[in-house]
């Protein structure tokens, strides 16, 4: 069991280690280092403060299952931003709408979850369409705000792409909203993050959000 978690642990660590959350393919970013164990014991002490009877069959494995949950949850995966010259001038917005996500929120450490549209107008490069969805992963898998998941993809691509403009909309449930406090399932968040001339020109902005509406 223990030799599991160290792997586990070791190879956390090393995917942080080469973490491209900064921008470059890969990079050195802190790396946050999970104590399965700690985590384990932490969980089961949750469970006893909550009045739970972890000798029941069912809650037996509960702490475990708990603390690697976590950790999968907290690993973000790492990828090969590779970019491309952009050969064809292409000067138009690429978007990739629709972009299916979790993560956690860090006030409640309950899921959100939703959808991301991510474009940008190119410049001298692009970048493989499917990266724009694994960068969002790559952000979201974290304890997060959706305000800064949104911005955080935002300027990864401006640092990036260095692009003429940026857009990226957010819209998620998030569940310490549905379950607990409000309780308002089904109510969405929406956040936006607009950079270059996709922010500051008007005509760039509108069909970027045309785009987005598409098929709604």
């Amino acid at each position: 069991m223990r030799a599991e978690r160290n792997g586990h642990s070791a190879a956390r660590s090393a995917a942080l280690a080469a973490d491209p959350r900064n921008g470059s393919t890969p990079a050195a970013a802190p790396a946050r280092v999970v104590d399965l164990d700690a985590a384990e014991r932490a969980a089961a002490d949750l469970l006893a403060a909550l009045g739970a009877e972890s000798d029941s069959a069912h809650l037996r494995e509960t702490p475990r299952r708990v603390a690697q949950a976590y950790a999968e949850l907290l690993t973000p995966v790492p990828f090969n931003a590779t970019t491309f010259p952009n050969q064809e001038g292409y000067d138009e917005l690429v978007l990739v709408r629709d972009i299916p996500f979790q993560s956690l929120c860090a006030h409640h450490l309950l899921p959100f979850y939703g959808t991301a549209h991510v474009a940008y107008l190119p410049g001298e490069r692009i970048i493989g369409l499917s990266k724009l969805g694994r960068v969002v992963d790559l952000f979201a898998r974290d304890l997060q705000l959706q305000e800064r998941l949104t911005t955080q993809v935002a300027d990864w691509l401006e640092r990036r792409l260095h692009p003429r403009g940026v857009g990226v909309i957010v819209q998620a449930e998030h569940l310490c909203m549905s379950l607990r406090g409000v309780q308002k399932p089904g109510a969405l968040t929406v956040t936006s993050a607009l950079r270059g001339i996709v922010k500051d020109d008007s005509r760039t902005r509108q069909e970027f959000l045309s785009l987005v509406a598409q098929g709604r």
